[in-house]
């Protein structure tokens, strides 16, 4: 067996940049929750679904494909955490 190639440059700002966002929004879902819970739903149960849904979906990409795989595959992975969390934010925030 061989070794899979090391990721170059680009991929490992890439995975850096996308694992950051999924953390970030993870911790954000973490806030969304907790507020929820502290104001009795103040944000509204959709809102905190989205939010924790959306961030175990991104988390899951992030760890299985995008840490774990090499070329289109990781980098497709990778724009679904952007796009997931996008998504979310621009749903439940500005809209």
């Amino acid at each position: 067996m061989t070794e899979p190639e090391a990721p170059g440059t680009a991929g490992r700002v890439w995975r850096g940049f996308t694992g950051s966002v999924a953390a970030g929004f993870a911790l954000l879902a973490a806030v969304v929750l907790v507020v929820a819970l502290a104001t009795d739903g103040a944000a509204g149960t959709a809102v905190v679904v989205w939010h924790v849904l959306g961030a175990v979906v991104a988390l899951a990409l992030q760890v299985v494909m995008v840490d774990r795989e090499r070329g289109p595959a990781a980098g497709l992975a990778g724009a679904g955490v952007i796009g997931i969390a996008g998504v979310v934010l621009w749903t439940c925030w500005w809209a």
